[in-house]
């Protein structure tokens, strides 16, 4: 009877349960892979994408001649554009050729008149999205057209980087909606954006949307199945950038995104742990995520994730509320903060304190 009770309450609470269809996780390495495993042009095997650690593929690239390396990126972009333990600027310069060549091919397809309008004009969308993350200036450091579409952008130098910062964002996030006008604050893009700004010039944040998000608040919303799907790709990243010599990074979570940080946190290289709108993390408290970073939360009295019972049975629910002062996480202000979508708003007291923990200085 008390598992029927909690199934009731949290199913009343995720109002529009059975509005959204189930998402299939993208997992594995990009399209491109068998070619990139074939390829012999540098005299040995490269390094396998699904399985070699990212400080093995930086010592790999790391001997390779400028020519090489400029081969690879012409032969391979979408492989080498997300491929962690690869220098930052041979993924940017990867990414850019590999979302021009997307551009051109949904370019294609929006001209093609044997398709249906609506075929077309998907296309032409695409092919929008495309070329606005090729604008001058932008720095991608992943890009998957997969499914919903995957990306990665850096907020300042990772070159020159003393202090380091990943956002993780949680529903309806894709290459669609990561970077927006209209709610932007509620974009990793923006969040990224936003933190970058108030922080100084030896502070990069990377905006990651590396996982597939759930889709309104239906089943893949309350439950972990996404998350455990996302939580190894998370790692992976993270690896990546500490085989590329950066400091541990300070990893920001937001709403469904805490619960991927939850389930990887043991095996995340980080100095701080971030949660905001959380709906738990599937740990108990603090203790179990079995991490030595100090961990944070935040929730304002304005967001409505506070509604969202913090309960578990079985798959359903994501566990104990992190905000509870006996979860043990430090408290983050968030007065200023009117909803779920603003933690990261300008002038709010949540972004000074997350500015604060990305530069390190926080106590």
């Amino acid at each position: 009877m008390a598992g029927l009770m909690l199934a009731s309450t949290l199913l009343t609470a995720t109002t529009g349960w059975a509005s959204a269809g189930q998402q299939t996780p993208v997992t594995g390495p990009p399209p491109g892979v068998a070619a990139w495993r074939n390829d012999t042009s540098t005299g040995h095997r490269l390094p396998d994408p699904a399985h070699a650690p990212p400080s093995e593929v930086h010592d790999f690239l790391g001997d390779l001649t400028a020519p090489q390396l400029k081969r690879l990126v012409e032969r391979h972009p979408r492989v080498l554009g997300n491929l962690d333990g690869a220098p930052a600027r041979l993924r940017y310069a990867a990414n850019r050729r590999a979302l021009a060549d997307a551009r051109a091919g949904e370019r294609k397809k929006a001209a093609d008149s044997r398709l249906s309008a609506e075929d077309r004009d998907r296309a032409a969308r695409r092919a929008g999205r495309y070329h606005g993350l090729l604008a001058a200036g932008r720095r991608i450091l992943a890009f998957d057209p997969r499914g919903r579409g995957q990306v990665a952008e850096v907020f300042g130098d990772l070159g020159t980087a003393r202090h380091v910062a990943v956002v993780v964002p949680g529903s309806d996030i894709d290459l669609s909606t990561f970077d927006r006008t209209r709610n932007p604050y509620g974009t990793p893009a923006g969040m990224a954006r936003s933190l970058a700004r108030v922080t100084d010039e030896r502070t990069a944040v990377i905006a990651w949307v590396g996982y597939t998000t759930p889709v309104g608040l239906g089943p893949d919303a309350a439950t972990g199945r996404l998350a455990e799907a996302g939580a190894p790709r998370l790692k992976r990243f993270v690896d990546g950038l500490a085989a590329t010599g950066l400091p541990r990074p300070s990893v920001f979570c937001h709403s469904y995104g805490s619960v991927v940080c939850g389930l990887a946190a043991s095996q995340l290289r980080m100095s701080d742990l971030v949660v905001l709108g959380s709906p738990g993390m599937r740990a108990a408290d603090s203790a179990s995520l079995g991490t030595t970073a100090r961990i944070w939360a935040a929730r304002s009295s304005g967001d409505w994730i506070g509604n969202v019972p913090h309960l578990r049975l079985f798959e359903l629910g994501h566990g104990a509320d992190p905000t509870a002062p006996d979860f043990g996480a430090r408290s983050v202000p968030s007065h200023r903060v009117s909803g779920h979508s603003d933690y990261f708003a300008p002038g709010t007291d949540a972004l000074a304190v997350f500015a604060a923990i990305a530069e390190g200085r926080a106590a």
